[in-house]
């Protein structure tokens, strides 16, 4: 491991500054993904600022109606609350659904929200990766894409987005809330958050340097079933090859967020319009510009029978 310095922050607004001023800074929290890049020297910060300590683990209510998860706030404790369980279902059953219960305990919102994708060609340093090292290539071109993306893929990049956390949160609306060095807050609706790879698959987020997430706002709850399904290759402790958020509303309307087929959580406006016509015409919505190799070509049938499923699933409810 390459040496680094570290400082616990004071503040919030402490805490941008000390990232901002430092190249190579990097923010540490639970540290379940930053922790293992580091092991392996694909994330080698200069300086780690430690946000555990800056009171940001509360979730409330605002005062439109909707609710303030705090970026600290670990992933056990949202699952588990009382309030999110009842409106926001689909989010608690998202995060059940990823990792395993000793991440979960240590895993932050904020951190979920910025972890790295999966793809065993940006973790393998000996192989060529845009996104670990801009300019080099993309071996998942002409490798092993069994896991990767089909939607939003460019020529440098097909690496999947892998947090299932944020597919619930591109599906409910959320609004991702951050501070910058100069103490300048922002509230970033989340489907403008993550950026598509281009020929930039090294920028993942529209954060800017020391920008820290201070927290995620949900809107008031919409009501409907709330339903999240996560098909892998094990039951546990994998990510998804596809899973699929979704909220049916009682007038036969729905939409719809999909992970593990997008280079970010993948939510269109046309899946959302297709939903009363049933699982095919969502399908061929969402899929419409899909890019797939030899590898990962049965993911699209993968969608429509997880969205057959559901369908299914809410008739016999009905």
């Amino acid at each position: 491991m390459k040496s680094f310095t570290y400082e616990r922050a004071a503040s919030v607004e402490a805490a941008a500054k000390a990232a901002a001023s430092v190249q190579g800074a990097r923010f540490i929290a639970g540290g379940t993904n930053l922790i293992d890049l580091m092991k392996l020297q694909i994330e080698t910060p200069t300086h780690l600022v430690d946000v555990n300590h800056l009171g940001l683990d509360r979730i409330e209510r605002t005062t439109e109606g909707g609710l303030r998860i705090g970026a600290l706030v670990r992933n056990t404790d949202l699952a588990a609350d009382k309030t999110v369980r009842r409106d926001y279902a689909v989010l608690s059953r998202a995060l059940v659904a990823g990792a395993s219960g000793q991440l979960r305990n240590k895993a932050t919102t904020g951190g979920n929200l910025l972890q790295r994708t999966r793809c065993p060609y940006f973790y393998d340093t000996r192989m060529p990766c845009n996104k670990r090292k801009p300019g080099t290539g993309c071996g998942a071109m002409e490798g092993m894409s069994r896991s990767l993306a089909i939607l939003g893929v460019s020529d440098a990049c097909i690496a999947q987005h892998p947090s299932d956390m944020a597919v619930a949160m591109r599906l409910l609306d959320a609004q991702v809330d951050t501070m910058d060095a100069d103490g300048v807050a922002r509230s970033i609706p989340i489907a403008d958050f993550y950026l598509l790879p281009g020929d930039t698959p090294n920028r993942e987020t529209v954060l800017k340097q020391g920008e820290l997430i201070t927290s995620v706002t949900l809107p008031k709850p919409v009501g409907g079933t709330h339903v999240y399904r996560k098909v892998r290759d094990r039951a546990s402790y994998a990510f998804a090859l596809v899973s699929v958020g979704a909220i049916f509303g009682e007038d036969g309307t729905a939409r719809f967020a999909f992970g593990g087929i997008g280079a970010r959580p993948w939510r269109t406006q046309a899946a959302d319009a297709a939903a009363p016509h049933g699982a095919r015409a969502v399908t061929d919505a969402v899929l419409a510009d899909a890019r797939t190799t030899p590898h990962n070509d049965f993911k699209k049938p993968l969608v429509e029978r997880i969205l057959a499923s559901l369908y299914r699933q809410q008739e016999e409810r009905a």
